[in-house]
């Protein structure tokens, strides 16, 4: 079974998540961050993810700690499923629509961490979310899931559509990329690890 129950305690968030990659894309998610908690649930769905996450985090002070920590452990927990990586398929490519947005997200589980994240024209907030913190969110994620992200934005008016076809196409990637294959004997990597 792909699962990984994580806890993360700082001083400025405590988290507690619970991640299974072989579920039916069920999740209980409560961060205080109700922008937050709309974009990984519609990421668990469309990903298939089971997800539970409570935050406790510092939001008298801003948003951005318990959105980056939340990236954090969702990327521990993340690379803690996949284990040695032997069997999936390794890279993944998802092209969403969501009304007036599209973008495209690609992913390999590489073991090298790198983020390319191109999406201009977001307004500044969506509500009261600061929308630089959707880049901050995946930074954090890849850094710690140890992985390649490249997401890009074809085109967009609507801010909360943009960021919606984003995580919707995260989740859809990084479900094909971590699916295991019959077909793949070992790690897939000629170098015989990743």
């Amino acid at each position: 079974m792909r699962e990984f129950n994580l806890t993360r305690t700082t001083n400025e968030s405590d988290i507690f998540l619970k991640l299974n990659l072989d579920g039916e894309g069920t999740s209980t998610i409560e961060t205080g961050i109700g922008f937050l908690d709309h974009m990984l649930i519609l990421m668990t769905r469309h990903g298939l993810f089971n997800l539970d996450i409570t935050c406790n985090g510092d939001l008298h002070v801003d948003y951005h700690h318990t959105v980056e920590d939340v990236g954090i452990v969702l990327g521990k927990a993340f690379s803690q499923c996949i284990g040695n990586k032997e069997g999936i398929n390794r890279y993944a490519h998802a092209v969403t629509p969501m009304d007036d947005a599209l973008s495209s997200v690609t992913v390999d589980i590489s073991g090298r961490p790198y983020l390319v994240y191109q999406v201009e024209g977001l307004k500044d907030k969506v509500g009261n979310f600061d929308t630089e913190l959707v880049e901050e969110f995946f930074q954090a994620f890849v850094n710690h899931a140890q992985i390649n992200l490249h997401i890009t934005l074809s085109y967009g008016k609507n801010s909360h559509h943009i960021i919606e076809s984003i995580f919707k196409g995260f989740g859809r990637a990084l479900d094909e990329a971590s699916r295991k294959n019959p077909r793949i004997i070992g790690v897939p990597s000629t170098k015989g690890s990743l």
